[in-house]
């Protein structure tokens, strides 16, 4: 019994088979899927997803005299930044710590491993759209808010400056269900709400939504192949945006 409930609770913060709706909850289906299946054991075995980045994070090479390292912290945007698409900032060194399909709560509870223990001197953090998919159940604007002001003080704690940038815009010019699963007025409100608190609390600040919106108020059709994650272009403009704030981060830190 313990384990069927398990289950049902698993699938119904289920992402990675796209199962889950805007606040909408699920139910075990009499006979899943493979992929229903496989998604389920992951969850129940490795919730955060703590063991994609383990065997990364222990081998990685320590802080040299000087170095400045910059992590970035998302969700699919983040994860397809240069694996496979796009550059991800040739010769930088940046390290990338995204993963598809993740929400902020799921960040903040591997944020300790993926991002404290590398000892960066900057984190960039693009999340929150997941959330209001309803990818791992039903979240309030609220809750992710204070998922990453959760975050952004454990960061500090630890000396690391932060960055937080703006969710993207999305289109219904690809899924005409875009909008539904994310709609635009919570994004537009999450998005006022990063600028206020980054303002507030003197923390680095990035705006890709009105960098790659267009007249309609969505993302632009040349930036995105599906309305909702960058293409090649799009990348070309989020990188020059998050390049300046990390470089204004990383001044503050000589200072």
């Amino acid at each position: 019994m313990l384990r069927k409930v398990m289950l049902a609770i698993a699938l119904s913060a289920a992402s990675a088979t796209g199962m889950a709706t805007n606040n909408e909850r699920q139910v075990l289906p009499e006979h899943p899927t493979a992929d229903q299946k496989a998604d389920i054991e992951q969850r129940l075995n490795d919730w955060p997803l703590l063991a994609r980045f383990a065997k990364d994070n222990a081998t990685y090479p320590p802080l040299k005299p000087g170095e400045k390292r910059v992590v970035f912290m998302g969700d699919s945007i983040t994860d397809g930044w240069g694996r496979p698409i796009g550059e991800f900032f040739p010769g930088k060194g940046y390290i990338n710590r995204g993963i598809s399909g993740q929400t902020t709560p799921q960040m903040l509870v591997r944020f300790r491993a993926d991002v404290i223990a590398l000892k960066p001197s900057v984190v960039v953090i693009l999340a929150g759209t997941n959330d209001i998919a309803g990818n791992t159940g039903p979240s309030s604007l609220q809750m992710i808010e204070d998922n990453l002001m959760s975050m952004t003080e454990l960061a500090r704690a630890h000396g690391i400056h932060v960055v937080i940038a703006t969710l993207l815009p999305i289109s219904n010019y690809h899924d005409a269900t875009s909008s539904t699963r994310r709609p635009p007025a919570d994004i537009n409100t999450l998005n006022a709400w990063i600028h206020d608190y980054t303002t507030r609390e003197h923390l680095g600040y990035i705006d890709y939504f009105d960098a790659m919106l267009d007249k309609s108020g969505q993302l632009r059709a040349d930036l995105s192949d599906d309305g909702l994650h960058p293409n090649a272009a799009g990348y070309k403009v989020m990188a020059p945006l998050a390049q300046k704030a990390i470089d204004a981060a990383l001044a503050d830190t000589k200072s």
